[in-house]
């Protein structure tokens, strides 16, 4: 009887777990933990954006997209870090299941049930020029040779952006987010912070991250001339 009781606890614990999911926009990190960098640099870390996230799976979207099975390190502030699997590829990130035990995911269930419960809570942006999370955060990074790159846009404002690529652009490289022309001006511990040449409409920030039709390389030398 008592093992049964037991069984029976169980099951509806892990029922109340499984039920348990976040949706909504969150930032965070991942490192693939079976390719590396040229050099000493060791295996690189990127930014993401959390879609979705429950105590078994996660939704992604980030700049280099994981293969199917491959381990993925992701890291969230709230929910800390994760090691997962990709079940699937999608067109802008893939979905993991997420590796843990049964007190592991009780653990997790407890900090989604938690972030839900503060989903409002924030700290006021108190910078010239509050940034903000696109909508659709990947757009591709033109270079002043006319190379395209795919990117992760962290977050923007009228006068900048964080991104996230493969590749790690130096100080000073003038280069094209989408249609917003500008230089990189410091390295991020996932990416690099760029600069505008000019300062944009908020209001069009978005439809400017839109990859650009044909060759933005003179403009990029145009605009964003050696220091």
């Amino acid at each position: 009887m008592t093992s049964a009781v037991q069984q029976s606890a169980f099951a509806g614990r892990a029922r109340r777990s499984d039920d348990v999911r976040f949706i909504g926009a969150l930032t965070g990190c991942y490192a693939l933990s079976g390719r590396h960098s040229d050099g000493d640099e060791g295996v690189p870390v990127y930014s993401c954006r959390l879609c979705s996230i429950s105590p078994t799976q996660a939704v992604i979207i980030a700049p280099v997209i994981a293969h199917e099975d491959e381990i993925v390190i992701i890291h969230f502030h709230d929910f800390g870090i994760l090691r997962t699997r990709v079940e699937r590829e999608l067109p802008t990130g893939f979905v993991v299941e997420i590796l843990l035990d049964d007190d592991g995911r009780d653990r997790l269930a407890s900090k989604i049930r938690w972030k839900r419960s503060n989903l409002h809570a924030h700290i006021p942006d108190k910078r010239e020029f509050p940034r903000f999370m696109p909508r659709n955060p990947r757009s591709v990074m033109t270079m002043g040779d006319g190379s395209r790159h795919s990117c992760f846009v962290i977050d923007i404002s009228r006068s900048g952006a964080a991104v996230s690529a493969a590749i790690l652009p130096g100080k000073g490289t003038p280069l094209a987010i989408g249609a917003l022309v500008g230089r990189v001006v410091r390295r991020l511990d996932v990416g690099f912070a760029v600069q505008f040449i000019v300062e944009h409409d908020a209001k069009d920030l978005e439809r400017m991250l839109v990859e650009p039709p044909g060759s933005f390389s003179a403009q990029i030398e145009a605009e964003a001339p050696p220091e």
